[in-house]
């Protein structure tokens, strides 16, 4: 991973608005990006959070004035530095080569170094947890070297990721007893799955500083996800972090925040990330469903709004009436009865068409349209009624489209990178002359999905169709043995869905069996 000059500035400028204490901005010795972030971050004046430095203890053999990596971390005028030491006697005598005594010495020299710059040290007794498990008293004494030094804290990593929960909160209590006095800090590496895990037991234990990343981004595994580390602090253990806002507004942007990272990288939210993914308040069982109706704290730990999230209703075929409801109250404003006869062959109609392949999962605007048909809203915008694909060996294709609006039928063709690009433009052509309010709506991502066997020489192909019209999203789905037609289907379907939503329905109640449906 490797974030550009101004992705890091944009994302420190947003971890200053949530309201973090440190933003450790970067190593200046190991590379010029990072001291040239350092220059340019002067022209932005922070409100909250302090940047601060990284770097290593002073090299072995060398005065602190001597050493390049601590004098480039003084150069970068910040008002805090991190430094780590070796706490492991395995990397003292093994990586270092260096003697015991020499190490504690290092240690303490780089921090009154930078302590003598007027810089607030933070000190990472890099890889704590092995050291304190082989030799105890050895790695005691390095992290009592920093403190005696000028230590602000004392930071005990778990480098290597390896650490169980239980042994994080069995040391780190051990080490409070030890040094009742010591601001104690915990970095944990992600190598067994339980970063977040051991800094809530790190924090259980005593510690009150914590580092991490933004989605758990860092070496190997990853570091502590602070998007699940943070709102649990305080939502779940009672303690105060962030700004003294009270939730939600301390953690309303959280879900911005992690977006933003992910952009800059070039990734793909994660839709099972806690508290900001996609998918962490969304409810696909019927029985789920239908008791978060009554009673949302039946299946949600906290509320979503809490971290700038939103409750899902999923229309599946695990979904009962309630999926089904909550799901058109969500989207298009209705009320409905879940055991209304028109949910029910709506739901019968999504259930057939799951077994055929269809996944109304990540495309609930395609069941949206079954729905409305069942419910009498939807009304005929438009036929497909004939389309053709060219193409050849360069990567462009031509489409044919043939669309009837009304009496008239209207031929278009389009020239696109790929088929399913072809047919779009020709489609847009044809349904823009008729509707120009589809001049706003753009086909922003589209994918096939791992295809599913049929028979040994055929597949299923689903293909997912997503479109944005500048206040809303919405996405649809397509299944074919045939992949174009699979995509001409999930492209109709955001079309026509489109138009559903901005004309010919919601104009007047509707009589559903002895309740009116009520249009917002």
């Amino acid at each position: 991973m490797s974030f550009t000059l101004q992705d890091k500035i944009n994302i420190a400028l947003k971890l200053d608005e949530l309201g973090v204490d440190y933003i450790e901005g970067g190593w200046p010795y190991s590379n010029p990006k990072d001291l040239e972030f350092f220059k340019l971050m002067k022209e932005y004046p922070l409100t909250r959070a302090k940047l601060a430095a990284f770097g290593s203890t002073r090299r072995r053999g060398l005065r602190p004035h001597q050493d390049e990596s601590l004098n480039s971390i003084v150069k970068a005028d910040v008002p805090a530095a991190v430094i780590f030491g070796k706490s492991w006697t395995l990397h003292v005598d093994k990586v270092l080569e260096a003697t015991r005594e020499e190490n504690l010495a290092m240690i303490a020299e780089s921090v009154e170094y930078l302590r003598q710059h007027g810089m607030e040290v933070i000190y990472d007794a890099e890889h704590f947890f092995q050291g304190y498990q082989e030799d105890p008293e050895y790695a005691l004494a390095t992290i009592e070297a920093a403190w005696r030094a000028g230590a602000r804290v004392v930071v005990l990593a778990d480098t290597n990721g390896g650490t169980p929960p239980n042994e994080v909160y069995r040391i780190v209590q051990e080490v409070r007893r030890r040094f009742p006095n010591m601001p104690l800090g915990a970095h944990m590496h992600n190598d067994i799955g339980c970063a977040v895990a051991n800094t809530l037991m790190a924090v259980a234990a005593g510690a009150r500083h914590v580092q991490g990343t933004i989605n758990g981004v860092g070496e190997r595994t990853g570091n502590a996800d602070l998007v699940a580390v943070l709102p649990t602090l305080e939502l779940k253990m009672g303690f105060r972090v962030l700004r003294d806002e009270p939730p939600p507004a301390k953690y309303s942007k959280l879900r911005e925040v992690s977006r933003l990272v992910y952009e800059a990288l070039g990734m793909a939210p994660n839709p099972y990330q806690p508290y900001v993914g996609e998918f962490a308040f969304a409810h696909k069982g019927g029985v789920h469903a239908d008791a978060v109706m009554k009673v949302p704290r039946a299946y949600e730990h906290v509320d979503p709004a809490l971290v700038g999230n939103r409750r899902v209703f999923v229309v599946s075929e695990m979904a009962g009436g309630a999926s089904v409801v909550l799901k058109a109250a969500e989207e298009l404003g209705l009320e409905l009865e879940k055991r209304d006869e028109a949910v029910r062959r709506a739901l019968e109609e999504i259930k057939r068409m799951e077994k055929e392949g269809y996944s109304f999962d990540l495309a609930p605007a395609s069941a949206l349209l079954i729905l409305m048909r069942h419910l009498g809203l939807y009304t005929e915008r438009f036929q497909l009624l004939e389309w053709k694909v060219v193409t050849g060996p360069s990567e462009h294709s031509y489409a044919f489209v043939k669309v009837r609006v009304g009496e008239s039928v209207r031929l278009e063709a389009g020239e696109g990178v790929g088929p399913v690009h072809a047919v779009d433009v020709a489609l847009r052509r044809a349904l823009t002359a008729s509707f120009p309010e589809l001049v706003d709506v753009a086909l922003s991502d589209y994918k096939v999905v791992l295809p599913t066997a049929k028979k040994s020489t055929e597949s299923v192909v689903r293909v997912l169709a997503e479109f944005r019209d500048g206040q809303r999203m919405w996405r649809t789905v397509g299944v074919s043995t045939n992949i174009v037609k699979a995509s001409i289907k999930a492209l109709t379907d955001g079309y026509d869905f489109a138009l559903q939503i901005k004309n010919g329905w919601g104009k007047k109640p509707i009589y559903l069996g002895k309740k009116d449906v009520l249009i917002k």
